[in-house]
């Protein structure tokens, strides 16, 4: 599991992107605990390309510092939904301090 940490602005957005592995059913979700309302999370519209069936594709996610003076710790999981007892495939961290506007 992947721990990355960021700084934003009130109003300043961060986007990360996921490998995803679809073709096997699993999808990325996220949960956000400390100051959940001192951050937005929205998933990035994809990019356009030509995929080949099978291949991992990779999903982007948008951050939006809101609050400043918050701290939210957001966790990704690669999940499969029809099976919510199985522990996720793969996970991401990300910490999320929020300053004032730049």
């Amino acid at each position: 599991m992947e721990v990355r940490e960021v700084a934003l602005g009130a109003g300043e957005s961060y986007e990360l992107r996921l490998t995803g592995r679809g073709a096997c059913g699993y999808v990325w979700t996220w949960q956000v605990s400390g100051d959940a309302d001192a951050v937005s999370v929205s998933e990035a519209a994809p990019a356009p390309a030509e995929a080949v069936p099978g291949a991992p594709v990779e999903r982007g996610y948008l951050v939006r510092g809101r609050r400043p003076g918050g701290r939210a710790r957001i966790r990704f999981a690669q999940v499969r939904p029809p099976y919510p007892d199985e522990a996720p495939y793969d996970e991401f961290v990300l910490e999320v301090e929020v300053t004032a506007a730049p």
